[in-house]
């Protein structure tokens, strides 16, 4: 009898936003994230497009969406 072959389903790339096209990420056999973008581009893509529930009260959280702080402008 012949064995039959296992297939294994290929591993599809999820959609992403445009802008983080590429981005793959892993944790290595040491623990270690291994990212292939910066992380303080991922953090600035995160502040503009996510809202954190923690910062909704504050009166500056348009200046971080922005990427600019009161402390920059003066």
């Amino acid at each position: 009898m012949k064995k039959k072959k296992s297939t294994k389903p290929e591993k599809k790339k999820p959609s992403v936003n445009k802008e983080l096209e590429g981005f793959d990420i892993r944790i290595d056999s040491f623990g270690e994230i291994q990212s292939s973008f910066n992380i303080d581009k991922i953090n600035e893509f995160l502040n503009r497009n996510v809202e954190d529930k923690k910062l909704a009260n504050r009166e500056d959280i348009d200046e971080i969406k922005k990427g600019t702080s009161k402390d920059e402008e003066e």
